[in-house]
């Protein structure tokens, strides 16, 4: 009986962590030293993170660093932080486009900071960072998408994972290069990559730093579709007309829809029926459900 409350009191922290904006997965706890590392990581600048003003409720989001591969410094990993905590507080939102600057998604961290932070504290600390940051990005009550133009290697391939879809254009690539670094993914990348392809295609992909294509990717189920289109312009265009098919309908409804789909995926299920619930209450009765009502009525 003890062990069975324990349990349930153990799930509804979790589901009401779950709802909360802005909670990060680590703390003291586990010996995360966030303030440190964000000073360390302040050392290694250059490129930025852009966010893109609201165009019907979809937002661009770009790595800025295309003399690098678009390749992760200190202060993006930074700016990413602080794009995502106004992500969550974005209350009209619906979508967001990911994508890299000039034609290349992103080839992981830049090697300069990596090379700086070898300790086993600086690496934990910053895998720590990094995967309680691509979390909540993931969690963002938004549709995501990750437009994958050129390469995504590593950590970039990492980062496609933390959104909800993936295209592709043509002749790009999604590569875990991580073994050949003498490494695992360290951002979250292994976990996401499993609930998306399953265990077994997750460990050939790592294991054998697979180059995949669009056309694999798709078959795999890693990307939804190859887009027409491999000009930047044209390619993002393509991807928020994808986009606006799942979009279409009030942001309220949208984000509740994510909300509970995010549940089911991340909470024990009586757990997620609870947070379905919850979520059911904030949309039942509300402009859209009576809009819908009204017009329903109508047509009779």
């Amino acid at each position: 009986m003890a062990v069975s409350l324990w349990k349930s009191l153990l799930q509804t922290t979790k589901s009401r962590l779950f709802l909360q904006r802005g909670v990060s997965l680590y703390n003291g706890v586990h010996g995360f030293e966030e303030e440190a590392i964000k000073k360390k990581l302040q050392q290694f600048g250059g490129g930025s993170i852009n966010l893109s003003k609201e165009d019907h409720g979809i937002r661009v989001l770009t790595l800025n660093n295309p003399k690098q591969m678009n390749a992760f410094t200190g202060t993006m990993m930074l700016e990413l932080q602080e794009r995502v905590t106004e992500l969550e507080n974005w209350k009209d939102g619906k979508g967001l486009i990911i994508h890299g600057a000039e034609n290349t998604f992103c080839s992981g961290s830049d090697l300069n900071a990596v090379r700086a932070m070898s300790s086993s504290e600086d690496g934990m600390n910053m895998c720590m960072f990094m995967q309680s940051t691509l979390t909540r990005l993931k969690r963002l009550p938004l549709i995501s998408v990750a437009v994958v133009q050129g390469k995504a290697l590593g950590g970039g391939a990492e980062f496609t994972t933390a959104c909800d879809f993936r295209l592709m254009t043509p002749g790009s690539e999604i590569r875990f290069v991580h073994k050949q670094m003498g490494l695992v993914p360290g951002w979250g990348g292994a976990a996401r990559l499993v609930q998306i392809v399953g265990s077994g295609v997750a460990l050939k992909l790592l294991s054998g730093a697979l180059r995949v294509d669009p056309e694999r990717a798709v078959h795999l189920g890693l990307a939804e579709e190859t887009l027409p289109s491999s000009d930047e312009t044209r390619s993002l265009e393509e991807a928020q007309a994808w986009l606006n098919k799942y979009t279409k309908a009030p942001a309220e409804v949208i984000q509740a829809v994510k909300k509970v789909v995010t549940a089911g995926r991340e909470l024990q299920l009586e757990a997620a029926l609870r947070a379905e619930k919850d979520i059911f209450g904030t949309v039942w009765g509300g402009p859209a459900n009576l809009q819908a009502l009204a017009q329903s009525t109508k047509r009779k």
